[in-house]
Parts: C-alpha cells; sequence; structure tokens
C-alpha cells in the first residue's frame, strides 16, 4: 500500500492534486469533505467503509474547494444552496510492462451547505474499478454461469437490486459486456453516464429538458434495439414501460432499491404494474451486496489477523440472490401471493440467499462472519 501522504501540510492546488492520484491509485470510491468548528475532516471509502484520511485548516479546504469548483464549473459565490457538477483528471499508472498507461477518472462533484462551510462529496468513477468482467465480480462460479445464460435469452426482463454502493451498474455493465459485438443493438438509459462501454449507444437523461427515464425508454423502441438498459426504474410509467418492451422481443435489464430479490416482485406489483404483463416478462432478479475479501495474509489457517482492522481487507466480492423465474414463479405472481410463499417455492428450486453464499465465502476463507454479517444484517 502506498504512503499516505502528509494532507495536511498541502495548499489547496497541490492537496487536490496529490488526493485525486493517491485515491484513484489506492482504489477508493468517494471522498468526503466535511467542515468542522476548528478544522475540515478529509474522509475516503475504502471497499465500502469510511476511513479517516487527515485533518486540514479551513484556509486550505476554501483554496481547494475554490479549485474544485472552477474544475467541476459550479458556482465559486454560491454556497447556501446545494450544487452538483462533474470533471475528470488523468491517472498514469505502471501497465504489465512497466511502462506508464493513463486512463481518465470521471468525478461527481455534490456541495451541500453545512453549519461551519460548504461540505463536498466526490465520487470517483474509476474505469478499472466500474468496468470488469463477470468472472472478476467474485460471483460463485454457479451463479456466473446462470447469469450467462440468462444473457442469452432473447427477451424479458432482468432486475439488479440493492441498495446505493451494492455494486448495481458494475454488475449491470459486466452483463452487457458479455453480448457486446454478438450481433444486437444495445442502448442504454442512464442518470447519468458512469462509464463508457464501447460497442454500445449510451444515452444521458436530462430532466431540466423532460428527457425522462419514461420518455427516454419510449424514444430508445424506435431505435430497434436488441437490448436495453434501463438505469432504474422509480415509477409506473417506466416500470410498465419496461414490461411491455420485455413482452415484445427486447431484452430489458433494470435496477430497484429492495432489500432482496423477492421483494423486488412486491415492489413492482405495489407500484401498480399488471401481474398479467409483469409475470410473463420477468425472467430474473439479481440481489446483490459487496462484502470486503482478505488480504492474501490473512487468508492463511492461524493468520490472526483482526476483522475489525480495516487493514485486514484489500478487496470486494458479490454476494448475491439470484432468483430465476420458473414456470411456478409466474403463477405464484399471477396469483399475487406474498414474497414468503414466492421465496418458499424458490427454494425449493434452489434458490439460496446473500447470507447463505456468505457462508460459503467465510468457510472457503475469503472474507469473515463479521462482514457477511455487516452487510447482510
Amino acid at each position: 500500500m502506498i504512503p499516505t501522504p502528509d494532507f495536511a501540510a498541502m495548499d489547496g492546488d497541490t492537496l487536490l492534486k496529490n488526493l485525486e492520484q493517491f485515491c484513484a491509485l489506492q482504489g477508493a470510491s468517494d471522498i468526503h469533505v466535511s467542515p468542522q468548528k476548528h478544522d475540515v475532516r478529509l474522509e475516503w471509502r475504502m471497499h465500502g467503509i469510511l476511513q479517516p484520511l487527515a485533518s486540514i485548516t479551513h484556509e486550505h479546504y476554501t483554496d481547494f474547494i475554490r479549485r474544485i469548483k472552477f474544475a467541476s464549473k459550479l458556482k465559486l459565490n454560491v454556497t447556501n444552496v446545494p450544487q452538483d457538477g462533474q470533471y475528470t483528471f488523468a491517472v498514469n499508472e505502471a501497465g504489465t510492462d512497466g511502462k506508464p498507461v493513463a486512463r481518465t477518472v470521471n468525478v461527481r462533484v455534490a456541495t451541500l451547505p453545512s453549519r461551519f462551510g460548504e461540505a463536498l462529496t466526490l465520487r470517483l468513477l474509476d474505469p478499472r474499478r466500474g468496468i470488469l468482467p463477470l468472472e472478476k465480480l467474485g460471483f460463485p462460479m454457479e451463479i456466473k454461469k446462470q447469469l450467462e445464460e440468462l444473457m442469452d435469452i432473447p427477451h424479458g426482463l432482468i432486475l439488479v437490486t440493492g441498495p446505493t454502493g451494492s455494486g448495481k451498474t458494475t454488475t449491470l455493465y459486466a452483463l452487457l459486456s458479455t453480448i457486446i459485438g454478438k450481433e444486437c443493438n444495445i442502448i442504454t438509459l442512464e442518470d447519468p453516464v458512469e462509464y463508457e462501454l464501447p460497442g454500445i449507444i449510451q444515452s444521458e437523461i436530462d430532466a431540466d429538458h423532460d428527457y425522462t427515464f419514461a420518455g427516454g425508454l419510449r424514444s430508445i423502441l424506435r431505435h430497434d434495439p436488441d437490448v436495453i438498459l434501463v438505469g432504474e426504474i422509480r415509477d409506473l410509467e417506466t416500470a410498465q414501460t419496461a414490461v411491455n418492451a420485455a413482452l415484445t422481443g427486447h431484452l430489458v435489464l433494470s435496477t430497484l432499491h429492495t432489500n432482496s430479490a423477492v421483494e423486488a416482485i412486491t415492489r413492482f406489483l405495489s407500484m401498480g404494474v399488471s401481474p398479467y404483463t409483469f409475470a410473463p416478462a420477468l425472467r430474473a432478479v439479481l440481489a446483490q451486496r459487496l462484502v470486503r475479501t482478505l488480504t492474501p495474509a490473512c487468508r492463511k489457517e492461524g493468520a490472526g489477523c483482526d476483522p475489525s482492522e480495516n487493514g485486514s481487507y484489500d478487496g470486494q466480492m458479490s454476494l448475491p440472490e439470484l432468483l430465476n423465474v420458473t414456470p411456478s414463479i409466474t403463477q405464484l405472481i399471477l396469483q399475487l401471493e406474498q414474497a414468503p410463499a414466492i421465496e418458499a417455492q424458490a427454494r425449493k428450486e434452489g434458490y439460496r440467499t446473500m447470507k447463505e453464499w456468505g457462508t460459503e465465502a467465510v468457510k472457503q476463507g475469503v472474507t469473515t462472519r463479521e462482514e457477511v454479517e455487516r452487510v447482510t444484517g
């Protein structure tokens, strides 16, 4: 691990450049800047955990946030209302041959007025973390194989569910990457486009100009797509349009915010989607969480690493919950059965929960029981 620079001693410009490079090279997903009464707290989110990084003076913070605002085209003189923007920076890292390899990191910037100044969150959208092949996501081989088979079906609806930060977008991009170049027209509708995927059409919604998920999805259908990715289903109109698209010869992928795979079914129906269209359209629901994985040294028997120490972990893997919609599950949806009845039938057909898959990962020494409990409850 690269030694942490002395951020507290840096002025605004030097701080920004060093912070960007350090966090990108280490694989951080977010940087948080929180003004306090006497100083400003810097934190970063590593492997899903928010960790302290440094404390800087208000003087350096003022210069730092001005440079962030300038780069992301935010109004410098506006401090009493939230603002959102973005900018990019380049990271140089040694390749396998020792030569420097450059990549561009996109930064989503969000400010928030607070008691002692503007709080700042920087989300680092690094293609090295966000665009990964399916086999790199840590799914059990059984789940990986089933996901690949799902991407070969000609039409239907596949949902990926979980809270913010559970890796839904990364999984969707990995699924799309398995079929790019296979003589199909792939179009995405995102808010915003997080990573650029070559070989497909990516469209970004613009609510200020009335370009919404529902309206954008209707427009996409006029472009003869084979596969459609809808970044998120938030309302009845988008949900029903996605279902209709799945029934008329398109493979539709999208996300929901639910705690489990089974809950996604009841959530869809609670939006008002007709069960008579939803049931035959739905092919599968994948719920997931990200757990930290142990370092190679800590995976050895008798290593004695503390599971509460951040240094015991060096990566993340996905814990899945894949609900394949069989004819019996379809019938239960048509009958408006509740989640327990659907889960009971799914278990008869091989369904396993995230906690059960986590227990397997613990037995294999990949992660810890404490990690599985942290993300699954």
